[in-house]
């Protein structure tokens, strides 16, 4: 079946529509060996070039992965940084003919679980604000805080870019000064989560993302590495935001392969401490209880 190109492009991982109608109208996609024009339609047959490069094309749904990443803190969000600090990607299994698709975003000093996949439609799906999908995490404070706090964060306060809340708040336990909660919110802008809480004089010390939607953070995911998600939980990934499912198939000799990698030990024998760790280094001074029952959905 035809379909836009830049709607190919972007499910074969190369990028967002808007990225590939940009390199469409710059002339630097082929297909067939002539020059594309915005509004072109391809099919799987069709050869297509990206900056010289073959783009692997295929069916909606086929050959989709999705793994998920338990990013440490000091990481940054992009594929390649000026400043020479590690990224996200740098640890990620390497693919052929296509890219893996951040699905947000976490500040540098934020750790926990991100989404990566190869399906650029998917991707664009569980970020847009229409599919209202949940994120929770988990915030140590420094500070006071109040049931009045509480009840404020979860009415709404006026932040520089609009209005945002915690559609819910539960308390994670804590000692002295320092606070642990569990926390929910509807959306991802910009140091949000940071934001409320400093809206409400205290400081967030400690932050992790532990859910996106109804995927949470796996035990197995230690800091630093990724696990990849079975076919039939992507498939249901993908119901949730009305995408095409792909028929379960076996998983090919360089999947297998990455799965084998991804649970090697980690480099040097190294042991990490156990009970709560943010980071391989840290000691944790204090593990947050688990919540009991909770409305997030």
């Amino acid at each position: 079946m035809d379909e836009k190109l830049q709607k190919v492009l972007a499910r074969a991982g190369q990028g967002s529509r808007r990225e590939m109608e940009n390199r469409i109208r710059e002339g630097r996609v082929l297909v067939n060996g002539e020059v594309a024009t915005l509004g072109d339609r391809v099919s799987v047959s069709d050869a297509i070039e990206l900056d010289g490069y073959t783009v692997k094309v295929t069916e909606a749904g086929e050959g989709r992965r999705v793994i998920i990443y338990n990013k440490p803190e000091g990481e940054v969000c992009t594929r390649k940084d000026p400043e020479g600090r590690p990224t996200v990607f740098d640890k990620l299994p390497k693919l052929r003919g296509e890219r893996w698709i951040a699905v947000g975003r976490l500040d540098i000093n934020t750790s926990g679980l991100l989404l990566f996949t190869t399906d650029g439609e998917l991707a664009n799906r569980l970020m847009h604000p229409s599919t209202e999908i949940d994120r929770e995490y988990l915030v140590r404070v420094m500070g006071e805080v109040t049931e009045e706090n509480i009840a404020t964060l979860k009415k709404g306060v006026n932040l520089e870019d609009g209005q945002a809340k915690f559609t819910d708040i539960v308390d994670g336990g804590g000692e002295g000064i320092n606070r642990w909660f569990y926390v929910c919110l509807m959306e991802g802008r910009n140091r949000e989560v940071r934001r409320l809480w400093e809206s409400q004089g205290v400081k967030v010390n400690r932050l992790k993302r532990v859910r996106f939607g109804p995927i949470f953070l796996p035990s197995k995911a230690k800091v630093g590495r990724w696990v990849e998600m079975e076919d039939a939980d992507v498939n249901s990934l993908c119901t949730m935001v009305d995408l095409k499912v792909s028929a379960i198939a076996q998983k090919t000799q360089q999947q297998k392969l990455d799965v084998k990698r991804s649970k090697n030990k980690q480099p040097g024998g190294a042991r990490r401490p156990k009970g709560f760790d943010w980071q391989s280094t840290d000691k944790p001074e204090f593990k947050p209880k688990k919540p009991g029952k909770r409305t997030f959905r």
